[in-house]
């Protein structure tokens, strides 16, 4: 890829799996994405939640120092029917956005509704129909992991509001400079 404007890393939270991806976006028109890598961290279920939020911690330094994003892209916090569960992945996530924050870069939440219908059209859409329009749409082989997919997905609705918001500017600049 010619002009890299940004890496952007994607993050799929969890207290025993962290998908993540990250993605290095192009500054050419029309929108060129790269999945750089993408995979999951695992963490031993059987290890106590402080122990687990340790190694959450030491794995995203580790994503932050080895793709340098401009930005992370997460997922907003949901309740489930399982409140400890709920709890779990709050800590997890605070733990994401502390090394994110930590190592300079622009944090966006994004709930999982959203993603989902900006990437598939159906804010419902199944994890597995997520998996294979991110797949067509970075041209990767099939991606095993729903996690990994799942933070694919994170990162390039990411990049669209990006440009979107970009084409926004411009349009309000140029309105500017004609009513001047």
């Amino acid at each position: 890829m010619n002009k890299c404007e940004m890496i952007i890393l994607g993050i799929d939270p969890g207290s025993r799996f962290l998908g993540f991806a990250a993605l290095e976006v192009s500054s050419t028109q029309p929108l060129v994405m790269k999945a750089l890598e993408y995979g999951v961290l695992k963490f031993n279920a059987e290890e106590n939640l402080s122990t687990r939020l340790l190694e959450i911690g030491e794995g995203v330094r580790d994503l932050m120092k080895s793709y340098k994003p401009d930005h992370v892209s997460l997922e907003k916090i949901f309740l489930g029917k399982n409140a400890d569960s709920a709890f779990k992945l709050g800590h997890a996530r605070g733990v994401v956005l502390y090394e994110a924050l930590i190592a300079g870069c622009e944090v966006h939440e994004y709930a999982t509704r959203v993603v989902k219908k900006g990437i598939t059209g159906n804010g419902g859409a199944e994890k597995e129909h997520v998996r294979l329009v991110v797949q067509n749409l970075l041209k990767l082989p099939p991606v095993k992991s729903l996690d990994a997919s799942d933070a694919l997905a994170m990162a390039c609705f990411h990049a669209t509001q990006l440009r979107f918001a970009t084409i926004k500017k411009t349009i309000a600049k140029t309105k500017r400079e004609m009513t001047a």
